[in-house]
């Protein structure tokens, strides 16, 4: 099971790369490697990046993608929202309708606790704490 998917993964390098460079602007072609990932899939994270306000694009000589934010304020939680939508270690749903154990299941709140846990943790984490 994966806990993060690999649009963040991804997210999370170019991120960290553009963290840690000097310049202004990074582009696509300067990550790719970096990034490990095919420019085409690189650029769609980086439009949804975009969309959700955690990048900007830079356009003409030296362009590319710069942080919107500082990379203290780009918490790993926020990245997981905005590009898989949310952690759920079990959804407690069988066909559309809650299973008849639902009401009496023992598991379901345990489970509920750790994602709770989980995503405070990656709440606490920041682009800045990765580079």
């Amino acid at each position: 099971m994966k806990i993060l998917n690999r649009d963040v993964d991804y997210a999370v390098r170019a991120l960290v790369l553009m963290a840690r460079n000097d310049r202004p602007a990074t582009p696509v072609a300067g990550m790719r490697e970096e990034v490990r990932v095919s420019g085409p899939f690189l650029r769609k994270i980086m439009q949804k990046l975009q969309r959700s306000g955690f990048v900007h694009s830079v356009k003409g000589k030296g362009g590319g993608f710069a942080l919107a934010r500082d990379p203290g304020n780009i918490r790993l939680g926020e990245l997981v929202s905005a590009l898989q939508g949310g952690i759920r270690l079990n959804d407690c749903v069988s066909g559309g309708k809650l299973c008849a154990f639902h009401s009496a299941c023992k598991l379901r709140g345990r489970l509920a606790s750790m994602e709770g846990r989980l995503l405070e943790e990656l709440a606490a984490i920041t682009v800045k704490d990765l580079a």
